[in-house]
């Protein structure tokens, strides 16, 4: 029979090395997929099981998109 608390230590790791892997490689999963020595189906596979969401958000400034900032943030399911 298996540990739970050893299951969710494993998942925890998972996320945290997940997201590192994403800050390093500039948010780019094919990359971030690579620094963990994993196939990008992999990788992708691990985000999706993991709720890990990765989204784009405008920030817009003075009313107009002209210059506009990309900023990435990461939602997970908890």
């Amino acid at each position: 029979m298996r540990n739970p608390e050893l299951k969710d230590k494993v998942e925890e790791l998972e996320i945290r090395e997940i997201l590192r892997a994403l800050r390093e490689a500039g948010w780019v999963k094919s990359r971030a997929a690579r620094l963990l020595g994993l196939t990008e189906r992999m990788f992708k596979y691990r985000i999706q099981k993991y709720g890990i969401l990765i989204t784009k958000k405008a920030v817009v400034k003075n009313g107009k998109n002209a210059g506009r900032n990309l900023k990435r943030e990461i939602l997970t399911n908890e």
